[in-house]
């Protein structure tokens, strides 16, 4: 698969267009944490991720922890951010926002 390798300027362009992401230090990948009311809502909003996820099939990292839902965003093919990090992270915050 191809992947659109993001140069320092392009990532900061992407992540200027999200809301709460965060550019790791290393600069290779960006971090959220979602809050939400329960569990339930937590762990819908992972499901609801994980089948866009499969789709683009570019994968998160993240952890759950009761309404937690932390991820981290990076491409290990490239060990950098590209284009389908954010695309994930923008479907994450559309399901997110449909939650709250």
């Amino acid at each position: 698969m191809e992947y659109e390798k993001l140069d320092a300027a392009a990532a900061e362009r992407e992540l200027a267009s999200l809301e709460g992401w965060e550019l790791k230090p290393e600069g290779d990948a960006i971090f959220k944490s979602f809050k939400f009311k329960t569990f339930i809502q937590a762990f819908g909003f992972m499901t609801e991720c994980a089948m866009r996820a499969e789709k683009l099939n570019h994968h998160p990292e993240w952890f759950n922890s009761y309404s937690r839902v932390d991820v981290l965003l990076t491409t290990h093919a490239t060990k950098s951010l590209t284009t389908l990090d954010f695309k994930l992270a923008r479907s994450m915050d559309k399901a997110y926002l449909s939650r709250n």
